[in-house]
């Protein structure tokens, strides 16, 4: 019980801080303490594999979408990379990697570059399209900006493919950081935090010439493609190098475990010689064909993996602690600082988590702390001087016990580090939080951000999700700085928003648990809004991967008269509320009741593919193979521990044909 309620802490911590740093734009802990928290839930889940949750912040990618640009679908999904920052984790990396493969493997070793993620298009020669990483799946298309920066060629030499895509980081050079911050402090303009953030914001800007202006730089690390020219990763850099392409020239290949040590050892120090910023390195398995048997996770490729170096610290003076309230109303402490420099950057705040880390690091205004920061804006307090605390120093802090906001007492569900407020329904940050959620792309895609939902909600028009469907274009020209233009446009995406798919909107509703993945699962389930509200406990956790905590959400959320009142507003208002009949008509059981695990590489559909195909049909995927096991379905080279597992329990192997055999019957 204690493992559960530790692994829904951590994912609910977690989702709230994905939405402070990809929404708000507003992070409030570091890079490392953020991928030590993801770290402890991974292990967790990986231990207890009954509390799997497709939903769990360990599936999500993040988003850097920006409404301004027209937004592109990566054909190649940009996902990110799993860290680590120990070399036993490095060890354990290799380790798996020489266990997987079972045959000898190179890795090649790079350093991680700190700017932001650009995907550079190529046909017949010439740079046709550049977009950024976005959600993952898709991104913002910036060409125009692009195209002003130098090391980025837009004709290549030699012999190349007639279309590949090459991908990389547009980095900001210290040099030119330091005189733009210079030039912005002459200005009495806000002055960047640090390179990473100059380039990410410059890449966004509307005007190209000032984009190039800034003199942004761009280092490629990754070519994709039906016709690349080697079968190595290594191999095509080393090609695209010849093409014209800035490929770094500290890139190295390693036999051994020894090799990447010392790569690591030479670059921790080596690094701070350079003219732009690094954070880590990046390993990945050389050979483009192991790198496919190795395959993805739903969040990053197995093949490879980032290590972060050390996070460098300081120490400053503790003034205050202020206290934020999130959608789900989770309440986060924040310490305010005495600002202090720390790894290039000015930092004035510092996430404190919970009341138990407060009570653990026993603070107390004035003390002088110990702050840490892994290149990330919001960095972690990890001590007290204790040596330097004096008689005068202030009183001890306390973790609240009433709502900053609304002035609820405060509750701590038993086994879990976060208090909330739980007045969902008159909480302002809690009510604001579940309209930005619902107006999100990966929800109802309505065009507003989080400006406009407080402008909405202090101005009284909108309360809840259903009331943006009452708006009238009156209304928003009462507002300030709204004009006919882009109050019929509000209009508009409103009324568009009623196609969005029914899963979607199952989605936006915000139900606890509920993500992207489980909505789908629900509405593949019980086919409309109806038969979700009117699901039995046992009807519930019938459905593939849906366990009892998230069914009990779902249960509580439609139990609530308020609830109930909400989802009938936005059927009334035309929101989907039925799975469409054309996505029915593509679905089947004929894996019904099935339980498939995918071994081994194949030559006619991807793991992945395979891993849809099986869902599509009314089948189970397993990473494993147990007596629940009904088939395996087998490529080359399948694993040998589970060929003689499925010996020893009698179950079948089946091949690429006969599984395809299987599903057009």
């Amino acid at each position: 019980m204690e493992a559960k309620e530790k692994i829904k802490a951590l994912r609910e911590t977690l989702e709230q801080h994905n939405y402070n740093y990809y929404v708000l734009s507003a992070p409030t802990i570091s890079d490392r303490e953020f991928d030590g928290l993801m770290k402890e839930l991974q292990l967790l889940e990986e231990q207890f594999p009954e509390y799997a949750d497709p939903h769990s912040p360990t599936q999500r990618v993040g988003s850097d979408l920006s409404k301004e640009f027209e937004q592109v679908v990566h054909q190649y999904p940009m996902l990110s990379l799993g860290n680590t920052y120990s070399e036993e984790e490095v060890k354990d990396f290799y380790e798996r990697i020489a266990r997987e493969l079972n045959e000898p493997f190179e890795i090649v070793a790079e350093l991680k570059y700190d700017g932001t993620s650009i995907s550079l298009i190529y046909e017949e020669g010439r740079l046709v399209r550049a977009v950024t990483r976005g959600d993952g799946t898709r991104g913002d298309d910036v060409t125009a900006n692009v195209k002003t920066i130098r090391s980025i060629p837009l004709k290549l030499r030699g012999e190349y493919p007639a279309t590949f895509e090459i991908r990389g980081e547009v980095l900001l050079p210290w040099a030119e950081f330091d005189r733009l911050n210079k030039e912005r402090e002459e200005q009495e303009e806000p002055l960047f935090a640090n390179p990473r953030n100059a380039a990410s914001g410059t890449l966004k800007q509307q005007n190209p010439a000032i984009v190039a202006a800034r003199k942004l730089d761009a280092y490629l690390y990754y070519v994709l493609g039906e016709e690349l020219p080697t079968n190595t990763h290594y191999g095509n850099l080393e090609a695209a190098r010849s093409w014209g392409f800035k490929i770094p020239d500290v890139i190295s290949v390693c036999k051994s475990l020894q090799d990447i040590y010392d790569y690591i050892a030479r670059w921790d120090v080596e690094r701070k010689k350079l003219p732009v910023a690094t954070d880590g390195i990046v390993l990945k398995v050389n050979s483009l064909r192991q790198q496919k048997h190795l395959g993805f996770t739903s969040k990053s490729p197995r093949w490879a993996i980032a290590y972060k170096f050390q996070a460098e610290r300081a120490v400053t003076r503790l003034n205050s602690v202020s206290f934020q309230v999130g959608r789900t109303g989770a309440i986060t402490p924040v310490a305010n600082l005495e600002p202090v420099l720390l790894a290039g950057t000015t930092v004035k705040r510092a996430s404190l988590h919970n009341a138990d880390i407060i009570e653990g690091l026993d603070l107390h205004l004035g003390d002088n702390v110990y702050v840490e920061k892994g290149g990330e804006i919001i960095p972690k307090i990890v001590g007290v001087d204790l040596e330097s605390r004096s008689l005068l120093i202030g009183d001890k802090v306390r973790f609240i016990r009433t709502c900053p906001e609304c002035g609820t007492q405060l509750v701590r569900p038993e086994g879990e580090a976060a208090h909330y407020c739980p007045n969902e329904s008159g909480c302002p940050p809690q009510i604001k939080g579940k309209i930005e959620h619902f107006v999100t792309r990966k929800a109802m895609n309505i065009n507003i951000g989080p400006e406009t939902v407080e402008d909405l909600y202090e101005a009284g028009y909108v309360k809840n999700t259903a009331d943006l469907y009452t708006l009238k274009v009156g209304d928003l020209l009462r507002l300030e700085r709204w004009a006919e233009k882009s109050a019929r446009n509000l209009m508009a995406s409103l009324e568009e928003s009623k196609q969005v798919p029914f899963e979607r909107v199952l989605y936006g509703l915000g139900i606890r648990y509920v993500g992207e993945t489980v909505a789908k699962r629900l509405a593949s389930a019980f086919l409309n809004m109806e038969q979700l509200s009117k699901a039995s406990l046992e009807e519930l956790t019938a459905v593939d991967e849906i366990g009892e905590r998230i069914a009990q959400s779902v249960i509580r959320y439609f139990a609530d008269e308020k609830n109930q009142q909400l989802v009938n507003r936005l059927k009334e208002y035309g929101l989907q509320m039925a799975i469409a009949e054309d996505k029915l008509a593509n679905r089947s059981e004929k894996l019904k009741g099935l339980t498939i695990v995918i071994s081994g590489t194949f030559s006619k559909h991807s793991r992945d593919e395979y891993k849809a195909m099986i869902e599509q049909h009314g089948g189970k995927n397993s990473g494993s193979v147990s007596s629940k096991t009904h088939y395996i379905l087998a490529g080359e080279n399948m694993g040998p521990a589970k060929l003689e597992k499925a010996s020893k329990l009698g179950v079948k192997i089946i091949s690429e044909d006969e599984f395809l055999n299987m599903i057009a019957e």
